[in-house]
């Protein structure tokens, strides 16, 4: 087990998660418009992401993500019990990353979540959210694109077109149980947004995996 990898999946959904949690207390404290603290949440988000794939992307991968992480598990590019370290890092860093936030804005460090996210539409829409994370990075891979700034950018648009905002990631989501801020989603209501977010992966996963095999697949199969 490469420590230097546990480390960067940690630190990486930390600092993915206090910007997260962070930009949304401060754009709460700053204005009472709903609509432009998201947009400040999002900007934030965006950004952080584009620095953290790029910089932590070297030494793990950077998936921050344990949808991510299953994904490339499945395709068999990382193993069972790597891939376990691996999310319990990103756990870890993730709820770390909310304590975080927490004390930088003076805000007691353990807080549960009282946001209320849930049904139907919620669900569907973290579904929507994480295929289309899952597409942006096996298509930015196949296509030698900059997974950074194609996920960055995905998780701009779909902050604005889902319902949910575009959680996309487990880790992400438990964090924000453990958050009763801007950003914050109740635990109770955090099966619903894990299984939609594992068959949102899947789904990508599936398609993805056809869409972007390589030409001598396709080849191959003409």
């Amino acid at each position: 087990m490469n420590a230097r990898m546990l480390t960067a999946e940690a630190l990486g959904t930390l600092l993915l998660v206090a910007a997260v949690v962070g930009s949304g207390i401060m754009a709460e404290t700053l204005t009472g418009d709903v609509a432009l603290a998201l947009l400040a949440n999002t900007i934030a988000t965006a950004a952080a992401l584009v620095m953290l794939i790029t910089v932590l992307g070297p030494i793990s991968g950077a998936h921050f993500n344990p949808a991510v992480t299953l994904v490339f598990t499945l395709r068999g590019e990382v193993a069972v019990t790597t891939a376990v370290a691996m999310v319990a890092a990103q756990c870890a860093g993730g709820v770390a990353g909310s304590w975080l936030a927490h004390l930088m804005f003076e805000q007691p460090v353990l807080q549960a979540s009282t946001h209320i996210r849930t049904g139907g539409a919620q669900w569907l829409a973290e579904g929507v959210a994480t295929f289309g994370l899952i597409l942006s990075i096996l298509g930015a891979i196949r296509a030698q694109a900059n997974v950074a700034i194609v996920v960055a950018l995905w998780i701009t648009a779909a902050y604005w077109f889902t319902a949910s905002t575009s959680f996309a990631n487990p880790a992400v989501a438990l964090a924000r149980g453990f958050s009763d801020t801007f950003a914050g989603i109740r635990p109770v209501d955090l099966p619903g947004f894990w299984a939609a977010q594992v068959i949102g992966a899947l789904a990508g996963m599936v398609l993805g995996g056809w869409l972007f095999r390589n030409d001598d697949q396709d080849s191959a199969r003409v």
